[in-house]
């Protein structure tokens, strides 16, 4: 008897694609969904694969602090960080085989294909460029198919483009044409999310790299018409325009008494073992983390008044919409409307510390959108916060994501949860 054609899902996750400018975006009928909260990448990612909220997985943020060493660490990668179930446990528990392109937080994880940018930085400076592949050989496999390797300085910083997407959506249609490919493939488009961080969602450079997305789906379809795959489109989040600038929490808590620094010639760097509060910044969203109830009352107190502030959320408040978690701060800043939180301490750029002015996403205790400029002298990478145009992070109803499929879904689709448990749900069936 012939065993029953095994199912087979292209799932894209489409950075900065909201309702805002998906009406641009021609050929598809997308419909809109709340977003993950907060409304960032790994949120959004781990919130997809688990189909829970931050609150159960563990995934606050882009950046988390560990406390046991005193350490902020933004962009890990282990698998291990997001905790709970998968949607596809079940799928490939009857032989499905799982893959993933570009995806946060999928070294280690419970998959048969893992593809993802994991450069060595050498001591003496620079990096010598690589990507991470289970099987081993799978990188220099598909490189070969796309003619090309992957170039990580189109991926992020001042030389991000399109260039980056050109690469995975090319790898992506290779792989769905290998004898072996998953039947499951999660994969990732990013530079949408560069030109409307830098130019805002209104902008033509935003319409520019919205045509060029449409080309992209065009060819992920067919390729996956040919592959015999069924295919999901979403958004992550949705890009809104910053019309108020940055805001800086640790700056207020600096000048408040409770941000404790070392001075390195002349340079300020954060002290982590002695500070009284500290706010971790990604974007929109803002983790406080404090050191005991007198610092965070008075923490609360400081930023509260701060102006582009919208709301702080204690733990009860977090608990209430599922965001609390042992990873998160003692309160969850969000920014007001057309307002983002930027990491820096210092007002005098004599302080900065040397990874102000480089693209050093793992170091610099907060996210960083000003490494998407040249600074002067090049190649550092600007600190003038001005230049960001556009920003994200609210999420909520106000700033809905957009999703499409070929799938026929088991229920309404109202938020991002929902489309998550959907498709687990057609993968079980």
């Amino acid at each position: 008897m012939d065993k029953p054609a095994q199912k087979k899902l292209l799932v894209i996750d489409i950075a900065a694609l909201g309702s805002n400018v998906a009406s641009k975006l021609g050929g598809f009928f997308f419909q809109n969904a709340t977003s993950a909260f907060p409304a960032v990448t790994c949120v959004a990612q781990a919130d997809f694969r688990t189909a829970t909220p931050a609150g159960a997985h563990g995934l606050v943020s882009n950046g988390l602090f560990f406390p046991n060493l005193r350490k902020v660490l933004f962009w890990e990668q282990a698998a291990a960080l997001v905790q709970g179930p998968r949607i596809w446990d079940k799928f490939r528990a009857r032989g499905g085989k799982v893959g993933m392109m570009f995806w946060q937080q999928s070294l280690g994880e419970s998959v048969d294909m893992v593809l993802s940018p994991a450069p060595i930085h050498k001591h003496s400076g620079g990096m010598i460029q690589d990507c991470y592949s289970e099987p081993r050989g799978l990188y220099g496999r598909i490189a070969k198919k796309v003619r090309r390797n992957f170039n990580l300085m189109h991926y992020w910083g001042p030389l991000a483009s399109r260039k980056s997407s050109d690469w995975i959506v090319a790898a992506t249609c290779a792989l769905m044409s290998e004898p072996d490919a998953p039947g499951l493939l999660l994969t990732y488009i990013p530079h949408l999310d560069y030109d409307l961080q830098r130019h805002g969602p209104d902008s033509p450079q935003a319409h520019k790299a919205l045509d060029v997305l449409a080309g992209y789906l065009g060819k992920l379809q067919k390729a996956a018409a040919d592959g015999g795959y069924e295919w999901l489109i979403f958004g992550d989040y949705a890009i809104e325009p910053v019309t108020k600038g940055a805001v800086f929490p640790n700056r207020a808590l600096r000048e408040a008494g409770l941000f404790a620094t070392r001075n390195i010639k002349g340079m300020a760097y954060a002290d982590f073992f002695s500070n009284p509060a500290f706010a971790i910044v990604d974007h929109q969203a803002a983790h406080v983390h404090t050191n005991g109830p007198e610092a965070l009352a008075k923490a609360k107190d400081v930023l509260q008044k701060l102006d582009g502030v919208a709301a702080v959320l204690d733990r009860e408040q977090q608990r209430a919409i599922g965001v609390d978690h042992e990873h998160g701060g003692d309160l969850l800043l969000v920014a007001a409307e057309g307002a983002w939180f930027a990491y820096p301490w210092w007002t005098d750029k004599k302080e900065a510390p040397d990874y102000a002015t480089h693209v050093d996403i793992h170091n610099k205790p907060g996210y960083d959108p000003c490494e998407l400029f040249f600074g002067w002298p090049p190649p550092s990478v600007s600190m003038d916060t001005t230049r960001i145009h556009g920003t994200h992070g609210r999420g909520g109803a106000g700033s809905p994501i957009v999703w499409a499929s070929s799938l026929t879904l088991d229920r309404p689709i109202k938020t991002f949860l929902d489309l998550a448990a959907a498709t687990k749900s057609w993968l079980d069936a």
